[in-house]
This record gives structure tokens, sequence and C-alpha cells, in this order.
């Protein structure tokens, strides 16, 4: 056998073997389906308890869509490789999990892989919900199958090639999905434990507040050090300790249970549904998240700390925003505006927004404002990409960079407002 015989036949074998492993690796057998349980089979307080499961794991904000049935499927998720619509996780038994065992239905929460063996897009965070309890599962497994079953289809997704080629997600699992039970740090309390519990796992937290890289995996090293979600810049969470008024534990609670915090904002696009789910859930939760997350800050860079009383604005477009400012803006957040003292809107001196590193989420709280919520107004505010274009929204961002901040003035504010309202309008 000649040296190239032999090179063209080791390469075949290797060839083979890798086509063997990959099969094993994306092979995964279906569990077979179960008639719909009925709801009185589920006792009072595991549904109780799986209520409080869900809402720490948002699921009701990414599995329903605009204007949709709780739970029933179809919210778009834009991902840099195309769009993803949400399943429908109603137990309903042709469309939904009606027909999911508990074993099939824990097998997806924990390994990405659909009960009839199909692998889930990552879009579902089972990297983090792999560290959930059996008891965890088994509860929110309760709650949802005693839910109105829908009878919806979401559509079909439309990703990229290869990324539309399920099979290949065993690749990917092998690098990110790392399954096993989170075990506890002697050294910290009970609430620093549940808290890194909650955050790193049911909560998913980094899965929007950290980078991704080329195939859509966190960053290593990386971990909340801030992302994009939906054209929203998801905050860097290890960063709040540097912001103007550094957070404190009592802050963040309030926050994240109402979706505003003095000095520092309101919750808007992504987050804002998440503080309502975080409402319904007992605070000693919240106080867990925000123990942890406390926890895990950076330390805060030398800098004097930012006044309520910032520079006057100076460039042309600054000086055209405050027309518009005073226009459509002050009688809300003017310094002598009365919804500050009446309305407990903090200044916008203080504001995560503001003093951010991109225009990004100042633009996009002007586009889209922040929507009326039954009786609670203290977030609502009017969305204007109807009445300004991009370059008043622009100007309007600088003249509140130069005035409420401290920091320097950003860049490509134009072409940023341009492309958020492009986006925005093709979601």
């Amino acid at each position: 056998m000649t040296r190239k015989s032999r090179m063209l036949t080791m390469g075949g074998v290797l060839v083979v073997a890798g086509l063997i492993v990959a099969f094993l690796l994306m092979w995964q057998p279906a569990i077979a389906p179960v008639a719909p349980p009925a709801p009185a089979s589920f006792d009072a307080q595991t549904r109780l308890a799986g209520a409080r499961v869900v809402a720490l794991g948002d699921c009701i904000v990414c599995h329903t869509a605009r204007g949709g049935k709780p739970f029933a499927g179809g919210l778009p998720l834009a991902t840099p490789f195309g769009t993803i619509y949400a399943t429908n996780i109603t137990p309903d038994a042709g469309t939904g999990i009606g027909t999911w065992s508990r074993d099939a239905f824990t097998r997806a929460v924990r390994h990405g892989v659909a009960r009839d063996g199909h692998l889930l897009y990552p879009a579902f965070p089972y990297i983090h919900f792999t560290r959930m309890s059996d008891a965890d599962i088994s509860a929110a497994y309760a709650y949802l199958m005693t839910r109105e079953p829908v009878s919806a289809t979401s559509p079909a997704n439309a990703l990229i090639f290869p990324l539309n080629f399920r099979p290949l997600l065993a690749f990917w699992n092998l690098l990110f999905l790392h399954p096993g039970a989170q075990q506890p740090d002697a050294s910290k309390d009970a609430r620093w434990n549940r808290g890194k519990l909650l955050v790193n796992g049911l909560g998913h937290c980094a899965s929007c507040h950290s980078p991704l890289n080329l195939i859509g995996g966190e960053k290593s090293g990386q971990a909340f050090d801030g992302g994009v979600v939906d054209g929203w810049e998801a905050p860097a969470l290890n960063a709040l300790g540097a912001a103007p008024r550094p957070w404190t534990q009592e802050q963040l609670v309030i926050y994240l249970r109402s979706g505003r915090a003095s000095e520092h904002g309101a919750a808007a696009g992504p987050m804002l549904p998440v503080t309502r789910d975080l409402a319904t859930v007992p605070e000693e939760d919240v106080q867990a998240i925000a123990a942890y997350i406390l926890s895990i800050q950076k330390p805060r860079p030398a800098a004097a700390e930012v006044s309520a009383n910032a520079p006057g604005p100076t460039s042309p477009e600054a000086q055209r925003g405050a027309i518009l400012f005073a226009a459509s803006c002050a009688q809300c957040h003017g310094p002598k505006a009365p919804m500050q003292s009446i309305g407990e809107r903090p200044t916008l001196a203080f504001s995560t927004a503001v003093n951010a590193a991109t225009p990004r989420n100042a633009i996009q709280m002007m586009l889209s404002g922040n929507g009326w919520h039954g009786e609670d107004s203290m977030n609502y505010m009017p969305a204007f990409s109807h009445i300004y274009d991009d370059q008043q929204i622009a100007d309007l961002a600088s003249y509140v960079r130069a005035t409420y901040s401290q920091r320097g003035p950003w860049t490509d504010v134009g072409e940023m407002a341009a492309r958020l309202r492009k986006e925005n309008n093709a979601r």
C-alpha cells in the first residue's frame, strides 16, 4: 500500500469515526407521549410552588406573544442568526406540551431536548435551567399543566444556514451545556447561596446581561459584563457599584420588584416585564438575588461623584435638543417638574441610560417609551417615534447627555437612532 493510499484510508477512517461520534451526540430518543394529566392530579401546594418557579424563570415573558394567550408561544426572539419563535407551553395536546410526561419536561429543562428527541435552540436557557432542583422542575410542570390549554402553532423559525440545522446544536452543547446541580459555598450564608442559584440558574440573568461570542454562546470570563437584547442594552450587572450613585441593596430590591428605583430610573424594554414577574414572588427571593448581584461588583473606578448640576449643552445638536426637551420632556423630567416630587421620578442625572457608554437605551426610551400598565402609571412614558424623526431623537439624546451627565458626549447618535428605528419597525 502506497503512502497516499494509507493516508486516504486513514482519512476515511477518521471521517467515519467522526460521523459516528456526531450521530451519537446528535441522536436523542423520543420519550413516549402521555395522556394530558388532569389538573386535579396536582395538589394545590405544588401548583403554588410552581407559580413561584415560573415567575422566577420569567417563562411567561418569552412564551407569550404580543396580544396572545399566556404561555401559548409565538413571540419572535431576535438573534444575530435570525428569528426564533417561542413555543407553546400550555397543556394543549396538539400544539403544546400536553402529551409531555414529567420526565420529558425535565429533559427539556436540563438538556434542551424536546419530547420527540429534537434539540432545542439555546434561546431557551437550558444551560442555566440545568441547575434547577427536581422539586422546582416538578412544581413548574404542575403549574404549566394546569394552565388553560391553547391550540396555537408558532411560526417556523427563520435562521441562517447552517444554524437552522438542529443537530449541529449537539456540538454547541458540548461547549456550553454543563449539567449538574450548583454546589453551595460553605463560606457564604444561605441568602447568598440562594441568590447565586437564582441568578445563575432559574433567573438565567447572564443570558441577557453577558456578551455573546460568534456562535451565540456567553463569552467565557465575561459573565454579567452586559449584553444587547431586542435592541436594548442589558447593563453590566457587575458594574452597579460604578453608577453615578452606587446601587444599594434596598434600591435594587425595590427596582426588581417595582421596575423603578430612586437615583437610577425605571425599567424599560425587555426588563420591565421581568420586574412584574418578580413582584409576584416572595420578597426573600428578590433580597437573595440583590445580595448576590451586589457581591459580584467590580472595583469602582476612581472618579468624582456625578452632580445633578451637569454643564449645559454646547454642541449644535444639544442646543436643538434643548428646544425639543422644553416642548416634550421638561414637564416630567425638568428640574422643577411636579412629576419629580409628586410622581417620584428620579433626576436624569443619575439615570443608567443617560450615563451609559452608548446612547442605545436613551434612544430606545425616546422611540418606544414605556406603555401604560393598568393602574400602575409610575413607569409610563409616551413613545416619540411617531412625533420626532431620527435627527430630532438624536438631538434630544445629545441634549440630555450634555445637560445631565458628567461624562463625555456620545458619538454617532444619529446613525444609532436610524438603525434602532429600523430594527424596531422590523420586529
